[in-house]
């Protein structure tokens, strides 16, 4: 057989696929020393080893069989398969919303690229739409594919094209707005949107999946259902991030773009609200608000798109014994700003404070948050709290330390005023600074204690 059927094999696996004249995308039963498999072949990744040969199961998933415990495969039938969701044209249906979806990359518009083995952003909107037709029976789509990068790889000039896109769709009557977004920054997007993009007479949403969309668990599809139902039906027309509420598909949660953060790295229920509790709970057949208090929609296009942002602020995560030259380092390379992430209520050890006094003296702007994420910076309570404020440290409230930084940046993009930065920094926009953590609202599951394992098996897996 030519290698054309044996994409990416290479070395012992080509050697055993041609021994039982097996091919790529081939419909095979395979019989190992551990058990019998069957699904069809995949092709491999041109970077990987050779020592395995790759199906995908009936479940959907993949298994990668090691070739020394085979010992016979059958080829049983061949199909190969093509993983490109065609592009639909989307029904318009009289008294349905309309919704525009911006799509930037991200899982939720992924697929599996078959020659590094990576997910890569390669599905147009139109293509979400060819993959989940339920979004016709939610609303009008118009879709614009603004991006196509992996979330790490947006930014602040992604973020003003954005906020001026969302400004001109919203001038031009749309009823929401969704943005699809990769997961890993998508808490950064939210906060810059929430800055960039005030009273906005409409929702606007952002929603990205933890697993991509050739995947039996996948999440986009429903996430980007319960995101067309905010933005189109929803009353709350504030930024917001939609996606998974617990690890089921029970529901889904909207969180405000200033205090919500990704928790998990591979969870679909990994976005939490922090500091605070979600705006909202949403099914596909309702949204019921949490919050009592929230911006409402109204039927003006009146919107406030202020697209600023400066490169020159950084985050300082402090550990313990970390010295000057750290500090000294950023300030020589030019930063304007500077997010400390500290200790408890906000400390940094004494050898960081001639650090602190020289970038002070070169008006670095510099901001206290906390590694606990959780909680208020107190610095009046230590000396060495109270030292810091001495010289040029100012406390954030209980703004998360990523929000901060996002606003000291959006700020220094207009003003390097200190007293004005400082007024900006520490008068609210929506909620990055509440006055008040709930009482019910901070909460960690340990696993083994046994109130919490009672509380699982009884009340909600």
């Amino acid at each position: 057989m030519s290698d054309d059927f044996f994409q990416g094999y290479k070395g012992e696996a080509l050697d055993v696929l041609k021994k039982y004249k097996t091919r790529v995308w081939g419909q095979t039963v395979v019989e190992t020393t551990r058990g019998t498999f069957t699904g069809t072949v995949l092709p491999r990744a041109e970077n990987d080893d050779d020592q395995h040969i790759v199906l995908k199961i009936p479940t959907g998933y993949n298994v990668g069989i090691d070739i020394k415990t085979i010992t016979g495969m059958k080829e049983t039938g061949y199909k190969k398969a093509n993983y490109k969701i065609p592009e639909k044209q989307f029904p318009v249906t009289e008294g349905l919303p309309y919704v525009k979806l911006f799509g930037t990359g991200g899982t939720i518009a992924s697929r599996l690229d078959y020659r590094t083995g990576a997910v890569i952003p390669a599905f147009s909107p139109g293509e979400q739409y060819g993959a989940v037709p339920e979004l016709a029976d939610i609303c009008n789509l118009d879709t614009e594919k603004v991006f196509a990068v992996f979330s790490e790889n947006m930014g602040p000039e992604q973020y003003k094209k954005l906020a001026v896109s969302i400004g001109k769709e919203i001038e031009n009557g749309i009823d929401g707005i969704v943005i699809g977004h990769g997961t890993d920054t998508l808490h950064h997007t939210g906060a810059a949107l929430t800055f960039m993009v005030q009273n906005s007479p409409v929702p606007i949403i952002l929603v990205g999946s933890q697993r991509s969309s050739d995947r039996p668990s996948s999440d986009a599809a429903l996430n980007l259902m319960h995101a067309m139902k905010a933005a189109g039906h929803s009353d709350i027309a504030e930024v917001l991030v939609c996606m998974f509420g617990p690890t089921s598909d029970e529901y889904g949660l909207l969180h405000k773009g200033t205090r919500v953060r990704k928790m998990h790295s591979s969870y679909r229920s990994t976005f939490r609200t922090i500091g605070a509790t979600p705006v909202a709970r949403i099914s596909r057949k309702e949204i019921l608000p949490i919050h009592k208090e929230y911006n409402h929609r109204r039927k003006d296009r009146n919107v406030t798109i202020k697209p600023y942002f400066s490169d020159d602020v950084t985050m300082l995560y402090y550990y313990p014994g970390m010295k000057p030259d750290t500090l000294d380092a950023l300030v020589d390379a030019g930063y304007k700003g500077v997010i400390i992430v500290g200790t408890g209520l906000g400390h940094v050890n004494k050898g960081l404070y001639p650090a602190i006094e020289r970038a002070h003296a070169k008006g670095v702007h510099m901001y206290m948050t906390l590694q606990t994420l959780w909680g208020y910076v107190h610095m009046f309570v230590y000396d060495t709290g109270r030292d810091m404020m001495a010289k040029g440290i100012i406390p954030a409230g209980n703004m998360l330390p990523e929000v901060a930084w996002v606003k000291l940046s959006w700020i220094l993009g207009q003003t390097d005023d200190p007293e004005e930065v400082k007024r900006m920094m520490l008068t609210p926009i929506n909620d990055e600074i509440t006055r008040r953590e709930p009482y019910n609202g901070y909460l960690v599951y340990q696993g083994g204690v046994p109130e919490v394992e009672d509380f699982i098996r009884k009340v909600h897996k």
